[in-house]
């Protein structure tokens, strides 16, 4: 049983508000219930398999072997699952703490101050405090609010839009990109010679130093009634080439893998790095960009800090290098921009939730999940504003756009199937 009381602005003013019962703007599909399970419980399962934990301080080693071995170990953490937690990667634990403090503590600030920095999508204002208003077509919300904002390269990033308090917010968060964005490069050159390239070619490809943008989102999940009936962050792919996470040892974070939902345990001082669509694409799919989705539960608020990786909106086509094109692995995805690819991500999003709401679609059983198959919704002309998703215009920019169900691949009878990999849907 849930309320039917109308829609909070902000997901913390609704959790601390006393309510038993959440609305139903929050409940999941009875379907996608089952999968849906105690975070804790699942987190201290030692069963199963184990999201791949990588020592990257071996990466500058002057051992050749002990080099290569690192390098491997990206490799194939990026093609069987396309997630992994970095340790040893540089970052040191004070400036994570640093981080970690100052999101808390703005957060933790009276909802009216946290307004003061508020934006507004329908303007396109994406930068700032929000909640989606309206998640997709069908009108499911998630339960979380956030605060986005390009962080890197620093002559990019609008200072007067971050939070003055606390005081160490802006430093905090300003030395913390420029750690990533070494970061960036020296996972950038790893995973460019797994695919046979020279060390600096992808990261040319997606814009190099001076164009490719690192964009924070810092999502907080408050405590919720009924768990078991939400979700923090709906299932998806990341659009960009790389996503970085770090967390406050709150475990929520779950990969569709090998057929069903596997929680990412919380591993001390490490970073998670996330595969993008982006990647996925210019390694014509040898890379993989997994499905990830967001638990949340009712004993402790959640923080994660996400930052996107994003390529140059119209600067650069994306499509597969030609070194990962054969006669027998043909390109799986079209020419587009980072644009177009965002903008028909978009509406390949809300086509299949208008789709869904048409027709009673058949489904294959993943671990309890049931995902659509490939070809049942009609393919949409690509050309259609991508605005007919219920959320606010602008927000196809925000750099965290999601697509529940769909791989971005437009040749899918094409594309090799593994054990680990959802059915290919196009767009």
């Amino acid at each position: 049983m849930v309320t039917t009381t109308s829609v909070s602005p902000r997901v913390e003013t609704l959790a601390g508000s006393g309510i038993q019962l959440i609305p139903k703007e929050y409940v999941r599909p009875k379907e996608e219930q089952i999968s849906i399970t105690n975070i804790f419980e699942e987190e201290k399962n030692g069963q199963g398999p184990l999201v791949p934990t990588i020592d990257i301080s071996d990466i500058v080693s002057e051992d050749k072997v002990v080099r290569e071995k690192c390098h491997e170990m990206i490799k194939e953490a990026a093609e069987e699952w396309g997630v992994m937690h970095l340790v040893n990667h540089g970052i040191s634990n004070e400036l994570m703490d640093r981080v970690r403090v100052a999101g808390q503590a703005f957060f933790a600030e009276p909802i009216g101050e946290k307004e003061k920095y508020a934006n507004d999508p329908g303007t396109g204002r994406i930068q700032g405090y929000g909640s989606k208003l309206a998640n997709n077509a069908s009108g499911q919300l998630e339960w979380e609010d956030y605060f986005f904002h390009l962080v890197y390269p620093e002559e990019k990033a609008d200072l007067s839009l971050w939070p003055k308090i606390p005081h160490d917010y802006i430093p905090a968060t300003r030395e913390y990109a420029k750690e990533l964005r070494g970061l960036t490069t020296k996972l950038l050159s790893a995973l460019s010679l797994g695919l046979g390239l020279e060390e600096g070619r992808l990261e040319k490809e997606v814009g190099g130093m001076e164009e490719l943008l690192l964009q924070m989102k810092i999502n907080y999940y408050p405590k919720c009634p009924q768990p078991e009936l939400a979700l923090g962050v709906e299932a998806h792919t990341d659009v960009s080439a790389l996503s970085f996470i770090l967390h406050n040892m709150v475990p929520g974070l779950q990969l569709f893998y090998g057929g069903k939902w596997v929680t990412a345990k919380c591993v001390p001082n490490s970073i998670i790095v996330h595969i993008g669509d982006t990647l996925e694409i210019l390694s014509n799919g040898k890379y993989k960009s997994i499905l990830h989705r967001g638990l949340v539960n009712k004993e402790k608020v959640r923080i994660s800090w996400a930052v996107f990786c994003e390529p140059p909106k119209e600067k650069i086509i994306l499509k597969p290098l030609p070194e990962t094109v054969t006669e027998a692995e043909p390109p799986l995805f079209p020419p587009r921009t980072f644009a177009q690819h965002m903008a028909h991500k978009l509406f390949r999003k809300s086509q299949e939730a208008i789709d869904l709401k048409k027709v009673e679609p058949k489904v294959q059983d993943y671990g309890n999940t049931k995902i659509p198959q490939p070809g049942e919704h009609k393919e949409s002309e690509e050309t259609k504003s991508p605005e007919t998703e219920i959320s606010k215009p602008g927000e196809e920019d925000t750099g965290f756009l999601k697509a529940p169900i769909s791989q971005p691949v437009e040749q899918e009878n094409n594309r090799p199937q593994s054990k680990n990999s959802l059915p290919a849907i196009k767009g």
